[in-house]
């Protein structure tokens, strides 16, 4: 288990993931088909090369599912009960196929449960596109999580 109990986590921490991906055409298509989305933009080339993008985009539910993927170990693995929500969402600038993510997370609030046995913790969770030495925001959210106690557990 790598993830932090409730009592790990300080608000103001920034956990910097050093998972990253490449995503690959491949894995936008799978997972259009996996959540039955045929958007054109994401999949259908001669339409996306009419757009302002010039090309097919990764989807945004992807680049912030692979987010999450890469920040549970160092965040909530095998320390979470659930996660509660993920707001304030937003893709300011677009993912292609072949692009590299990285992912870091900010500790933005914690508190405990009203019955002091688990705590929630609210992480503004960061994407971005790497490019060299350039890295370029591409989606951002608040994720909140019902988070074990350690003293709870041992």
């Amino acid at each position: 288990m790598t993830g932090l109990y409730y009592e790990e986590f300080e608000v103001g921490q920034t956990i910097t993931h050093e998972k990253r991906r490449t995503v690959s055409e491949s894995d936008n298509q799978r997972f259009c088909d996996m959540t039955m989305n045929q958007q054109p933009l994401h999949l259908d080339e001669e339409f996306a090369g009419d757009t302002q993008f010039g090309e097919r985009l990764v989807n945004g539910l992807y680049t912030m599912s692979l987010a999450v993927g890469v920040s549970i170990p160092d965040t909530t693995e095998g320390t979470i009960v659930a996660n509660l929500s993920y707001d304030n969402v937003s893709h300011p600038n677009p993912v292609f196929h072949g692009d590299t993510l990285r992912a870091q997370s900010t500790v933005t609030d914690k508190r405990e449960t009203s019955d002091g046995e688990r705590g929630v913790v609210t992480m503004h969770v960061e994407v971005f596109k790497l490019d060299g030495e350039d890295e370029t925001l591409v989606c951002e959210f608040d994720r909140t999580a019902l988070s074990l106690k350690k003293e709870n557990v041992e």
